[in-house]
């Protein structure tokens, strides 16, 4: 048998002669819409072939010996800067008091006039606060050991190097009155000066990303043994001194421009509902808290989880240089299109009298605060051994496009011819039944 006969055989797809054929106009328009709903559905296929979705993966997080960054800017209406100190602490062992490189403190106005900025003080390590004096001069520290950071060392130049020999060995410092330095540079009248004043922290920190704290409490910090202590006495002599707050934003890993934000939420909302926002990475933004208490703190107990975004192409996309990761405050803009590794956090807070007691008046008698503590805002954070990958990928692949194609425009045409061969015999029943009578 010739091949063609062969092939002949196997034909599946018979085909009827030109005069066997019936034109019809209800034929003409069921051929007509179900074009038009080819091309709407094929546009369909494409539209979904091109979405990216962002699906997310939980893995055990195997870095180690990291450094993570926090970013936080608080305001305090009624606690001067002068009286402020950020430190910082861990399990490791690594403690950072009176923590400067990278913030800054923002004087404002009294609460009264409305906390509006008098003047930005970038705080650096090791400023020279006495840089007009006689090279020669060795300020006395008044029985104290010099302090190991001052000015020159194995003296105290300046009313700092005074107050860090007093810390050192757990001396309270008060307002340097009899202190030549501290009158030299008019601290006391500083302190008056600004006693009514309210004061915004801002900048960042790094630290190891392992178990720790940090917390901006009033007064000079200082470690007596296993004791973290603070000088309190010129915060308690002024009755408005309170730790009223609020947290005008906490973060921990770098900045994300608007228009990566904008970009990652959009994705995320094409995959399903439960979009990424800022506010689901930082949930302490715009916190307020109030109290009238002097002897007052607030805990925020802090739950970190490290958090990746791979974009599509991750991998060929230039590594992000690492100038970036070691400056403090660098923003991830909408050009890179890199791996973003950043933090989440959930958080739970806690607030209490340093007087004790019960905690009548939110509700709860039964509950019993312990007496004691420093005033002030204390950050816990918790690492936590999961890591969030968030992975771009595309709806649906390239082979998947054809079936879609290939279901979309044959199950149309099968539709379509049912449609027409309903019309078609609809029609002539009804004509025949016109005939008959």
């Amino acid at each position: 048998m010739p091949a063609k006969s062969r092939f002949t055989r196997l034909d599946a797809f018979t085909k009827t002669v030109e005069d066997a054929r019936v034109r019809t106009t209800s034929g003409g328009v069921v051929t007509i819409t179900s074009l038009l709903v080819i091309l709407w559905l094929v546009w369909g296929e494409w539209a979904d072939y091109r979405r990216v979705i962002v699906r997310p993966e939980l893995v055990v997080d195997k870095g180690r010996g990291e450094k993570m960054e926090i970013s936080l800017n608080v305001t305090f209406p009624r606690v001067p800067c002068e009286l402020l100190t950020l430190d910082v602490m861990d399990v490791s062992g690594e403690l950072q008091m009176g923590v400067m490189h990278g913030i800054n403190k923002i004087r404002l106005s009294p609460e009264v006039e409305g906390n509006k900025v008098i003047e930005v003080k970038a705080l650096e390590l090791h400023k020279d606060e006495a840089a007009h004096l006689d090279p020669s001069y060795c300020g006395e520290c008044f029985g104290a050991p010099p302090p190991t950071d001052g000015v020159k060392p194995g003296c105290c130049n300046t009313c700092d190097d005074v107050r860090n020999a007093y810390a050192s060995i757990s001396w309270s410092f008060g307002r340097g009155e009899g202190v030549e330095q501290c009158e030299r540079e008019h601290y006391a009248e500083h302190l008056d000066a600004q006693r009514k004043e309210g004061c915004r922290i801002e900048g960042s920190i790094r630290v190891n990303k392992v178990i720790g704290n940090f917390h901006i409490a009033p007064g000079k910090s200082f470690s007596n043994g296993n004791l973290h202590v603070h000088d309190l006495e010129n915060y308690f002599k002024d009755e408005t001194h309170t730790f009223t707050h609020k947290i005008h934003h906490l973060r921990f890993g770098p900045q994300l421009s608007d228009a990566v934000i904008a970009d990652i939420s959009a994705k995320h909302q094409a995959t399903g509902p439960g979009g990424w926002t800022s506010h689901h990475i930082n949930p302490l933004d715009d916190t307020d808290q109030h109290t009238e208490e002097k002897a007052y703190n607030f805990m925020y107990f802090i739950k970190v989880v490290s958090t990746a975004y791979l974009p599509l192409g991750w991998e060929k996309a230039a590594p992000r240089h690492v100038k970036y990761d070691e400056l403090l405050g660098s923003t991830i803009d909408a050009g890179y299109k890199g791996s973003i590794e950043t933090h989440q956090y959930s958080v739970t807070s806690h607030k209490r009298s340093l007087a004790g007691g019960t905690d009548e008046e939110a509700g709860h008698k039964e509950r019993i605060h312990a007496r004691g503590g420093i005033p002030g805002v204390f950050f816990s954070y918790d690492i936590s051994p999961m890591k969030v990958i968030n992975r771009e990928v595309r709806a649906k692949s390239f082979s998947g496009f054809l079936v879609g194609l290939c279901a979309v425009i044959g199950g149309t045409l099968t539709v379509a011819a049912a449609v027409d061969r309903a019309v078609y015999e609809g029609v002539n029943r009804v004509k025949k039944l016109q005939k008959d009578l």
